[in-house]
């Protein structure tokens, strides 16, 4: 047999062949006369078993140590088991939070755990603004503790409760209102009335989070908020816990 005869009946391509030949999985048989390899019968045999424990998932450059000492089978395969179990753990799990993502409409690059809240809190603002609270909730999201995170989830469920969802929606809007000629008075009114919302969440949940990401959380704000916006971030960080 040639090449293509022998790679035709193991079910592989010849570049695969070639490529078992150059890493030594397989021997280079004999050549005829004209240079041509030629396969027998038993070469098929050592193709088809290097290609049934690829199959199998085994690693090429764990075939030949298996090949050459069967008596490894036994924990070569409880090692593939374990392998194929952890990936079957993950790819569970991966599918869980897609579900969740389409069930509630949510951008595949949100957080699973804030799937479909972000988007409710933004639902009744402005692209910009939904945009700036999505960015904010994702660098927080990820500078939280496990602990954290669920205080989070559970803070946005309380948000976009229908009895808050509107007084929150509001006060969104009048700190994107804010600007150059926003007067000392109003940054305090808008101060108060987000602390007297914020009086119904425990705040004190939120005292000893790790939040690796603050210098992020600051240099974002920064860079999207003005001048009177930053100052009440301030003053309400003064006075809201």
């Amino acid at each position: 047999m040639n090449s293509a005869e022998v790679a035709r009946l193991a079910g592989v391509s010849v570049r695969t062949l070639r490529h078992y030949h150059q890493i030594k999985i397989l021997p280079e048989p004999v050549r005829r006369s004209n240079g041509y390899r030629e396969y027998t019968v038993h070469d098929l045999i050592l193709l088809l078993r290097v290609r049934r424990l690829t199959e199998l998932g085994l690693a090429l450059d764990e075939i030949p140590p298996l090949l050459e000492s069967p008596e490894r089978a036994a924990a070569v395969l409880d090692e593939l088991d374990r392998e194929l179990a952890g990936q079957i753990e993950l790819l569970t799990a991966r599918r869980a939070m897609i579900a969740r993502l389409r069930a509630t409409g949510a951008s595949p690059d949100t957080p699973v755990e804030l799937a479909g809240l972000v988007e409710a809190a933004g639902r009744d603002l402005p692209a910009d603004l939904a945009r700036q609270d999505r960015d904010l909730m994702m660098l927080l999201h990820h500078g939280l503790d496990d602990r954290g995170r669920e205080m989070l989830s559970a803070l946005l469920e309380r948000v976009v409760d229908p009895a808050l969802l509107a007084g929150t929606t509001e006060l969104t809007m009048r700190f994107a209102a804010l600007g150059p000629d926003s007067t000392e008075d109003e940054i305090e009114r808008l101060a108060g009335d987000y602390r007297a919302m914020l009086g119904t969440f425990d705040d004190e949940q939120f005292e000893n989070v790790d939040i690796r990401t603050g210098e992020l959380l600051t240099a974002y704000q920064q860079s999207v908020f003005n001048d009177a916006q930053r100052a009440f971030l301030e003053r309400l960080g003064e006075t809201a816990v």
